[in-house]
């Protein structure tokens, strides 16, 4: 398992987010581009509680790529057949030559959420835990480039981002009940996290785990990671920017709604709540 926070990103400002933002994506498009020149096959997973920020992310990597050479997996509800086929369901949505697939959520979802909220037996979830391990490196073998991320979200954030999206005209619809239950077996998923985190360590490619109570900050630190992995035609150095703390003008948009001529500390608390919503 790796821990990959990096701390300098507490620094950025909301414009010097969207500038580094914008430095990432345009590396992400070299990348993809690597990608499809080379017939390489790339999977990037998202996995995390719900409200963690994994399509918030996903869609961040995706602004600027390629449509046709991209696709976003999120499978929903398994059909009964996908359920009993549960590997064979994944061997058909990993990327083919010269593609980039997003999972938001995935294969882990039998060893995450299923057997947390009782979506699957016990044969079922003992069958994967057994099998996943060889399942990805049988498709690393024949060429995958994997990289599995999980977001961290604290349960006071996770509350505080479903209490927005309650309220939100724009967000409402993102909190089901399904949610809200998921919710309660905190300390169950907490439990099922920990037993895949520690089945995965003989793997070759270990969880990278990034702290998602900022969703700009855990944005930022996935895609730097994934630009880090591979080394790609006309990859720029990515240096670390010396980023200020002082922001000249106070002005922010949260949830479509701008606010002008604040406070720094106004500036500060819509700051917070944008980073977590």
């Amino acid at each position: 398992m790796i821990i990959y926070n990096r701390t300098k990103y507490k620094e950025l400002t909301l414009k010097s987010y969207q500038k580094e933002k914008r430095r990432l994506q345009i590396e992400l498009l070299k990348l993809q581009e690597w990608v499809i020149q080379s017939d390489k096959r790339l999977a990037i997973v998202f996995e995390g509680r719900d409200a963690a920020g994994k399509g918030a992310t996903i869609k961040r990597f995706i602004e600027n790529l390629i449509p046709k050479t991209m696709r976003v997996v999120e499978l929903g509800v398994p059909t009964s057949t996908q359920n009993r086929m549960w590997f064979k369901t994944y061997d058909k949505l990993l990327p083919n030559k010269g593609e980039m697939v997003f999972f938001d959520r995935s294969w882990y979802t039998r060893g995450l959420i299923q057997p947390a909220m009782g979506y699957c037996t016990g044969r079922q979830y003992n069958y994967f835990m057994k099998n996943v391990n060889n399942w990805e490196k049988k498709h690393i073998d024949d060429g995958l480039l994997l990289i599995k991320f999980y977001l961290s979200v604290s349960k006071e954030n996770q509350q505080q981002r479903f209490a927005f999206r309650q309220n939100s005209p724009l967000k409402y619809w993102k909190l089901s009940e399904n949610d809200l239950k998921a919710a309660k077996e905190w300390d169950l998923f907490t439990h099922y996290k920990d037993q895949v985190f520690s089945n995965s360590e003989p793997n070759k490619n270990p969880w990278v785990v990034i702290n998602s109570d900022n969703k700009m900050i855990a944005r930022l630190n996935a895609m730097r990671y994934v630009l880090a992995s591979f080394d790609y035609k006309g990859k720029k150095v990515l240096k670390d920017k010396k980023w200020s703390k002082e922001i000249a003008e106070y002005d922010i948009a949260v949830d479509g709604v701008k606010f002008k001529n604040l406070t720094k500390e106004q500036y500060e608390l819509l700051y917070k709540l944008k980073g977590s919503t």
